[in-house]
């Protein structure tokens, strides 16, 4: 693959920053870009758009692809990933020009590629990933690798001791090519945000011990004809396919899920802990947004039509 590098320059034009010419070859490959200061960091918000913040969006309302959505078009290179692109003329613009001349690097945003990356950040996570996700295109880092997947999902932080994901709404430093092909993003990936979205309150929210929290297992399904395994295992796929929807769709996945869950139960004499996997499908469709109600009647129905359809 050739590198940017390796360009023959214009010699009618003046020589682009190395970062720039980095960025214009990333996305004419398809990768939306943006500069990085010396720290890792990305450039600063101008005056305009500062003090951006889900709760508290910024006086210019953010940009259309942020939690917190707005009519937000800066010129300037601000709000981080979300200002990531792929065009030309934008990454060439005078607005993004002092940005370049003083980057330290380059940024990615990988959801906007169609990726995800599986930033392992040291050796422990890196022996971890070696046995627990198949191979893919791999990029070695200063202090480990990042693995790189085709297909998106919610990017999370610490999803396991040293092991952040990086996707939909974040970016990710451009190191290299890498080895090897990529491979598609694997089930056991999307889990991982399962476990720690419902393993952790929400922000804003108090921890309790109610249900929400609750484990299903045998103390709380005394009359399940099902083994542990077999339940965890379809209950763990049916909540990444919620939170896979994080920009629609998954109140109704919701309750397809809980529909499909309450299908397996119809021939067990009870109880199954069912109301331990209500929860768990209503926890996971609230933490992409979806209003507490609402996933609390799709999941209601999704096991009533269960019901209805066995009686």
């Amino acid at each position: 693959m050739t590198h940017p590098t390796d360009f023959p320059r214009d010699p009618h034009r003046p020589a682009l920053p190395a970062h720039l010419r980095t960025a214009l070859w990333l996305a004419g490959i398809g990768l939306p870009v943006l500069p990085l200061r010396a720290s890792k960091l990305p450039v600063g918000n101008c005056h305009a758009c500062t003090s951006s913040k889900a709760a508290r969006p910024c006086r210019c309302g953010d940009r259309p692809n942020m939690k917190a959505a707005g009519p937000c078009q800066c010129p300037a290179p601000c709000h981080a990933w979300a200002a990531a692109t792929t065009d030309p003329a934008v990454l060439a613009s005078p607005a993004w020009a002092r940005a370049w001349r003083q980057a330290g690097g380059v940024a990615y945003h990988p959801g906007g590629g169609g990726l995800t990356v599986v930033d392992l950040d040291n050796s422990k996570a890196v022996a971890w990933a070696r046995q627990a996700l198949p191979a893919t295109k791999t990029v070695a880092t200063t202090r480990g690798e990042h693995w790189v997947y085709l297909g998106t999902m919610q990017s999370a932080n610490g999803v396991r001791p040293g092991v952040d994901i990086k996707s939909l709404m974040s970016y990710a430093r451009w190191i290299d090519v890498g080895t090897g092909s990529m491979a598609v993003l694997p089930e056991t990936v999307r889990i991982l945000v399962v476990r720690e979205e419902s393993t952790h309150p929400r922000r804003g929210e108090v921890d309790s011990s109610s249900t929400t929290r609750a484990t299903w297992d045998r103390s709380v399904a005394t009359g399940c004809r099902h083994t542990d395994t077999f339940i965890h295992t379809g209950l763990e796929r049916g909540l990444a396919r919620i939170t896979a929807c994080r920009d629609e769709g998954a109140g109704s996945k919701a309750y397809g899920v809980a529909r499909f869950l309450a299908n397996q139960h119809t021939t067990c004499p009870g109880p199954c802990g069912l109301e331990i996997l209500a929860q768990r499908i209503i926890d996971a469709a609230v933490s992409v947004d979806v209003p507490e109600a609402y996933a609390e009647r799709a999941v209601t129905n999704g096991f009533g039509a269960a019901l209805v359809r066995a009686s």
